[in-house]
């Protein structure tokens, strides 16, 4: 039996990815093996979002060469956007890469592996969902489930349309059909996923038509399924009947990401964001009126190109009044390709470092804030495995997405009441309480 190695990089949608390669590999007869060195496939699912993440997988690339020369019949192959946004030079700069794909082409590694060719293939068309192939979870209680795939929008940062095509929804009976059959494989807990969920179905033909909030309904209708997420939505598309859908609909959780980037309107014009500081305050007004305990994260992007002294303390000043339970903070770092590498006025890295400084103290203070909350209250926690500090203590999440490291014999994959003792800004703590399984 051959051997695979897969390493994966960046976002939610790359880690569903990596698993429908896992699930394809392992029907073609593939078992995967824990390190790179025991692989007969070394694989890599990249990411093009953010320079570091470049940066990490180039350092691993070198430990793949290395292993090749050791053993030339081992096969490289490196898959996902960064692969789609080097398509034209990934082999003339990494000559002992055999496969290349982009995540349009998930598939055609299935026809490399089955194929006598020798010579390296790239795959850069956008042809297929991924989320048609067959998965291996990482966990077996929890399931992605791809939505869409690509993006309309044109965020002068982003790469993300030129590494993941247009928007293309999946059709509402594929979903929950797929929906379906998670829950009879012991699914408790689906996450939604697409580069932008409340968009989906706006692609659809006319009777297909369905809106993101009557895609939610479907799928709490699904019997099995205890909690829905979904990420990513754009603040343009949060409408009514999506927050209504998150006070009527049991599954789905107390829980929105709903990305910043910025709270200086000049800045979210340069990135083309297509909302205003006033329209995204209206939308966090109408969460919170309607969903008043809801956890509302975001991203926010540090140090791009032209931001002021005011332009940044705006943004402070939303994360401030926001109050976010979490957030995803980025320094600017300029993505090939895109409208802002090209801007003039680029921000000095020591100065966008101080700025991220300043950010993270106010994001954590306000989170640690929130997180009281909880304290006193039962929360219900799907059991994930051992903590990860002390693994004498047991790690699962509330449907508010908060980490929890709590005192009990839980099982992963079962839902129990949990009294939080404590929280800080990054997790809760607290003690099982007895005889607190949860439909099970």
């Amino acid at each position: 039996m051959k051997r695979f190695h897969v390493t994966t990089f960046g976002c939610q949608m790359n880690e569903h990815d990596s698993e429908r390669m896992k699930g394809m590999l392992s029907s073609l007869g593939y078992s995967e093996v824990e390190q790179r060195d025991q692989a007969d496939l070394i694989l890599f699912n990249t990411c093009s979002i953010r320079e570091n993440a470049d940066n990490r997988f180039i350092s691993h690339l070198g430990e793949a060469k290395r292993l090749k020369s050791e053993d030339p019949e081992r096969i490289v192959g490196v898959g996902g956007c960064w692969a789609q946004s080097v398509k034209d030079e990934v082999f003339r700069r990494f000559p002992f890469v055999d496969v290349a794909f982009g995540p349009g082409q998930i598939h055609r590694l299935a026809e490399f592996l089955n194929s006598d060719s020798l010579t390296a293939q790239g795959y850069f068309e956008f042809e297929e969902f991924s989320g048609d192939l067959p998965e291996q979870r990482s966990r077996p209680f929890q399931g992605w489930l791809q939505i869409s795939q690509g993006c309309n929008c044109v965020c002068s940062y982003c790469i993300v349309p030129s590494t993941r095509g247009r928007e293309e929804s999946r059709l509402p009976a594929v979903l929950v059909a797929e929906a379906e059959r998670l829950a009879a494989d012991g699914v408790r807990e689906i996450t939604l996923l697409g580069q932008n969920v409340n968009s989906y179905g706006r692609d659809l033909p006319p009777d297909e038509k369905t809106r993101f909030s009557e895609l939610l309904r479907m799928i709490d209708s699904v019997d099995g399924i205890d909690r829905i997420r979904y990420t990513s939505p754009h603040p343009k598309d949060i409408r009514e009947d999506v927050i209504a859908a998150h006070v009527e609909l049991e599954a789905l959780c107390e829980h929105i990401h709903l990305p910043l980037q910025s709270g200086s309107d000049p800045i979210l014009k340069k990135m083309r964001r297509t909302y205003t500081r006033e329209r995204y305050m209206d939308r966090v007004a109408m969460i919170r009126e309607a969903l008043p305990d809801c956890a509302i994260t975001t991203d926010i992007i540090v140090g791009f190109p032209g931001e002021s002294d005011e332009d940044f303390q705006q943004t402070l000043e939303v994360a401030e009044e926001v109050g976010y339970d979490g957030a995803f903070t980025f320094i600017y770092s300029p993505r090939r390709g895109t409208l802002a590498a090209e801007m003039d006025a680029q921000v000095p890295h020591p100065m966008k470092k101080e700025r991220m400084a300043a950010l993270i103290e106010v994001i954590q203070r306000r989170a640690h804030e929130r997180a009281q909350r909880f304290v006193g209250r039962s929360m219900e926690v799907l059991v994930e495995g051992p903590s990860r500090n002390d693994p004498s203590r047991i790690r699962g999440r509330i449907r508010h997405n908060k980490a929890v490291n709590f005192e009990g014999t839980a099982e992963p994959g079962r839902m129990v009441e949990v009294e939080i003792g404590s929280a800080t800004s990054q997790a809760l703590t607290g003690s099982q309480r007895l005889l607190s399984a949860i439909g099970v």
